[in-house]
């Protein structure tokens, strides 16, 4: 009976040994769920009277669940490893950690207490001190955020990291690990299949569509995770996990570009010559300047630290952490930007509700000033942040994270592990209640099409002074303050400038204000839309007064330049007759814009008759189907047509136009 009683013995340790080698390798590779499941065996397989193996054991089963977020179990394992007297006392620390997560600040109070008794200058289990005070006051007296459960996207899995698309926000890309992703395998980090990038798309009637994978070649077997996208929406990054049964898993960083509607195949970036480091969690700077991501590289300040590279045309320049006080000796995650430039990040290193808390960092520039805007130079990146917690209920106890902005306003999506008791993440809504006033602004050629390499000067009686850049589309949008007048400069290289007032009034509701900037080319002739002559005459008529008086602004927008007003008539009539009139009704429109004052010396008269017919611009062509783009409206041209075209195409061919002649006019007396 005893020699059983002692085979059994050794067979259970022997049993116990194998699972804490597996876990261990397990444990080298990343794969912490797979860890936790081995550990557990050689935990509950250790004699209750062997107390040291019992407590490293217990540890290292703490561990494996802290990280892949089982918070619950993390705590009652770091509680075994307390009471059996670990020898590593950060298992105080850790149980204090997982104490946070699960609300339970009383206690997580008295273990972090117990912790800076053995290590008094430890500055994050002095944060976790302060949070296990903060959180319960913050939890009572909550901020105006509301947040809600987002149905639309939630799976039974984990759906994480929203991510509106576009500046409209009517659609968005999401992380999820539901049972229709790429792949079968089951991720040995997390215990669930490997994330995949899913889309979702707003209808008319403000519905969400159901959740897609997204197209093209993002998604693979592996792990795709968080994205962000460029200011001008051409281009994704996000973070992609590969899978390897030997070696520790690095997090990168890949970006795909966008053609219509589907994604190209993805590159990988090269930021860093560093292997041995993750790279992930990519967000662009408003400006489209910088690349922001999340690395836990031996220079940072501990754990995962929040780092910047300049984006150029020939890739990624340089690399700096952006310091304190935003990074921490604990981590600091999920970065992502508000349009209005300040950074939302994640972080433990902070006091906070526990888990990861969001924060937000609103950034000082050394350019901040009234000088600000001389020059077409970029910003360049901010030389310091304040950094603020934002308070309960977006925050929880658990892990909060990953946000995206609908535009300016305090509202969007966001993603928490709160109530979930296995520790799936799920995706929330949050709206901040306030008054916002903002402006949106479209640059494009006065034919109508985008320009995004456009610069917006905007200038208030209350010292403002930017320099805005715009987005792919040409837009661009700027919180304004209400009772201030603002002076808003539409600039391109190779195009006039052009210039809004507003003054912005006081509302009591948020309020959205429109402005348009058609930058006439500086290369060719450009159409003086609604000019109306009498009958064969070359009288202007008084509807012709509302676009002669915007010209006249232009010019005085422009002053350095002189034009040329060209009158062009239709084939119809006597060439020297038509040749005539035209000069005749040029003539007319410059005496119109000298008597509004206008100098003389910077205006020309031409009248081209019927010689210059028409060319048919893609914007034309897009408004008659049966035009083409190059089509030249000439007299062969028209006359095979119907009657009705043949009407449009001379109404096309009677215009009245003004090409740049010379940008370096000054008035007598100036220098």
């Amino acid at each position: 009976m005893c020699i059983v009683a002692l085979l059994l013995v050794l067979y259970s340790c022997s049993n116990a040994n194998v699972a804490q080698k597996k876990g261990e390798q397990s444990m080298a590779i990343g794969e912490y769920y797979n860890a936790s499941v081995h550990f557990k065996k050689s935990y509950s397989a250790t004699p209750a009277k062997d107390k040291a193996k019992r407590a490293e054991r217990a540890f290292l089963l703490g561990e494996s669940y802290r990280r892949f977020g089982s918070s619950t179990k993390a705590m009652a394992a770091y509680q075994n490893a307390v009471r059996y007297k670990h020898r590593d006392s950060t298992a105080l620390y850790y149980l204090g950690q997982q104490q946070l997560r699960c609300g339970q600040y009383k206690q997580a109070a008295e273990s972090f207490a117990s912790y800076l008794e053995l290590d008094p200058d430890n500055a994050l289990a002095k944060a976790g001190l302060e949070s296990a005070k903060l959180a319960p006051e913050w939890k009572e007296n909550p901020n105006l955020y509301i947040v809600k459960k987002e149905t639309a996207f939630n799976s039974r899995r984990s759906d994480f990291c929203p991510m509106f698309v576009n500046a409209e926000a009517d659609q968005i890309v999401f992380s999820t690990t539901r049972d229709d992703t790429e792949g079968d395998d089951i991720s040995g980090i997390t215990g669930v299949k490997f994330a995949d990038l899913f889309f979702s798309k707003k209808n008319e009637q403000g519905k969400w569509s159901t959740p897609e994978p997204i197209e093209g070649g993002v998604n693979t077997e592996y792990d795709e995770g968080v994205s962000c996208m460029s200011p001008d929406g051409k281009t994704m990054y996000f973070t992609r996990c590969s899978s390897d049964p030997d070696y520790p898993r690095f997090a990168e960083i890949w970006k795909t570009t966008r053609s219509d509607a589907s994604w190209g195949s993805p590159t990988k970036c090269d930021i860093s010559n560093d292997t041995l480091s993750s790279f992930a969690h990519p967000a662009v700077s408003p400006d489209g300047q910088w690349l922001y991501f999340v690395s836990d590289m031996p220079e940072g300040m501990g754990g995962l630290d929040i780092w910047r590279t300049r984006i150029t045309s020939a890739g990624f320049a340089g690399m700096e952490n952006v310091g304190a006080p935003i990074n921490t000796p604990g981590d600091e995650a999920f970065p992502v930007f508000k349009p209005t430039g300040e950074l939302f990040f994640s972080s433990d290193g902070h006091p906070g509700m526990g888990g990861l808390d969001i924060f937000k960092a609103t950034p000082k520039y050394e350019d901040d000033g009234p000088e600000y805007g001389d020059n077409d130079e970029p910003r360049g990146a901010p030389i310091s942040w304040t950094v603020e917690n934002q308070g309960y209920p977006l925050n929880s106890s658990a892990d909060d994270f990953g946000m995206t902005f609908e535009g300016v306003h305090s509202r969007g999506y966001f993603s928490s592990n709160r109530a979930d008791g296995k520790g799936f993440d799920h995706v929330y809504s949050f709206e901040l209640p306030e008054i916002v006033q903002s402006v949106t602004g479209w640059v494009y050629e006065k034919d109508g099409y985008e320009l995004p390499e456009a610069l917006v000067y905007m200038v208030g009686n209350d010292g403002t002074n930017e320099k805005l850049s715009v987005r792919g589309d040409g837009s661009f949008t700027q919180v304004i303050k209400p009772g201030v007048e603002y002076l808003f400069l539409g600039t391109c290289k190779g195009y006039l400038n052009v210039k809004n007032e507003l003054k912005v009034e006081p509302s009591e509701d948020s309020e959205e204000y429109v402005l348009q900037f058609p930058l006439p080319p500086i290369n060719v002739p450009v159409l003086i839309d609604n000019i109306f002559y009498g009958f064969d005459s070359a009288d202007l008529t008084p509807e012709s007064t509302v676009s002669l008086d915007k010209l006249v602004t232009l010019l005085n927008d422009n002053s350095n330049v002189t034009i040329e007003l060209g009158a062009h008539c239709d084939y119809r009539g006597v060439d020297i007759y038509n040749l005539d009139l035209s000069q005749r009704r040029a003539q007319s429109v410059v005496k119109y814009l000298v008597e509004h004052g206008i100098s003389k010396e910077r205006l020309t008269a031409v009248g081209y008759g019927e010689t210059q017919p028409k060319v048919v611009t893609r914007k034309l062509a897009s408004q008659h189907d049966f035009l083409q783009e190059g089509d030249v409206l000439s007299e062969e041209f028209i006359t095979h047509l119907t009657e009705e075209q043949q009407e449009i195409c001379n109404a096309l061919n009677r215009r009245t136009v003004f090409k740049v002649l010379r940008t370096t006019f000054q008035e007598q007396g100036e220098k």
